[in-house]
């Protein structure tokens, strides 16, 4: 495959990987009486095409005599090896505002505070926490 097709191919799959992803969040969004925004989708859609690269990734590591598995994905490999990590990003973040507060353990409040810029993930972290508490005292 040349350069054109895999950029098409990764194209694609990410388009497949949005839908699928919006039509869960419909769902679970009718289901809760809540909406999620574009950004939010996108958002999770690049969360998973990361996931799904250093899953990938960990697998082509294990399988390195294979070298034709390793190009079924090269985005993912392109991501890796740049180091862009979202999710390796919000957990230091999570760490540092835990070790900031003086704690070695990373709670809600440290979540909420990684939340912050998002209104929309904020709220709806927001209403969770607030029923979960609403049930804890029931309990």
């Amino acid at each position: 495959m040349d350069t054109n097709e895999d950029v098409g191919l990764e194209e694609r799959l990410k388009s497949a990987l949005w839908l699928s992803i919006g039509k869960i969040v419909d769902e679970e969004t009718i289901k809760l009486g809540m909406n999620a925004t574009p950004q939010f989708i996108g958002a999770l859609t690049e969360l998973v095409w990361v996931q799904i690269g250093m899953a990938l990734v960990t697998l082509v590591g294990a399988r390195t005599q294979n070298a034709a598995y390793a190009m079924t994905y090269s985005g993912a490999l392109e991501i890796v090896a740049n180091g862009r990590y979202p999710t390796e990003t919000a957990s230091q973040d999570l760490e540092c505002f835990a070790k900031h507060a003086g704690r070695s353990t990373i709670n809600v409040s440290d979540v909420m505070m990684l939340a912050r810029r998002n209104e929309g993930l904020e709220s709806i972290l927001r209403a969770y926490v607030d029923r979960q508490r609403e049930q804890e005292k029931e309990d």
